[in-house]
């Protein structure tokens, strides 16, 4: 196995020593996985792919992260709630849908299909006897591994816009 040296100052000393404990004891594998990371994500950059991190469950919800490319972005608002859509191809071409809900006022009350209907319903019922229920905003991933697996969880107009970017090049060199 071929050796190589590598120069650490003092400041950079106590960083190589945690990397090579948090890598089980050698400083090679912690090294290689370092450098096995840099690679994908500099090579992806290249390719026009970039880190995606985004939230994912409800309220603040936790974070993933995957390397992607967005396509389209839609967003579309309703009576009780916005949805907006973002479709990444990812370097391994599956696609990833990121949905985002907001925060949802419905109306459980009595007249509760009236206001379903849009605002214009509302005037003139000023009614004490009116209940809502909040539902929190959330998120929410899902993964197709090819565009007729996509068809199915994003609406027609978004994937119309998915169609139009993937036949696009990711990056276009101009000779300017």
């Amino acid at each position: 196995m071929p050796n190589k040296t590598i120069y650490v100052s003092d400041d950079d000393l106590p960083l190589f020593q945690r990397a090579q404990e948090l890598a089980g004891g050698t400083l090679s594998a912690a090294i290689a996985s370092a450098l096995r990371r840099y690679v994908e994500v500099e090579e992806g950059r290249q390719q026009g792919y970039a880190d995606v991190v985004v939230r994912v469950g409800p309220g603040l919800g936790r974070k993933q992260r995957f390397s992607g490319m967005l396509l389209a972005e839609m967003e579309q608002s309703g009576n009780e709630r916005d949805e907006t859509y973002r479709v990444y191809r990812t370097r391994t071409e599956k696609y990833v849908v990121h949905l985002e809900r907001s925060e949802a006022h419905v109306n459980t009350g009595p007249n509760a299909e009236k206001y379903r209907t849009g605002w214009r319903a509302w005037v003139g019922d000023w009614s004490a006897n009116q209940s809502w229920t909040r539902i929190p905003a959330d998120s929410s991933l899902r993964i197709a591994d090819d565009l007729d697996a996509l068809r199915d969880i994003i609406p027609t107009e978004l994937y119309e816009l998915v169609l139009d970017a993937v036949h696009e090049p990711a990056i276009e060199d101009l000779d300017i």
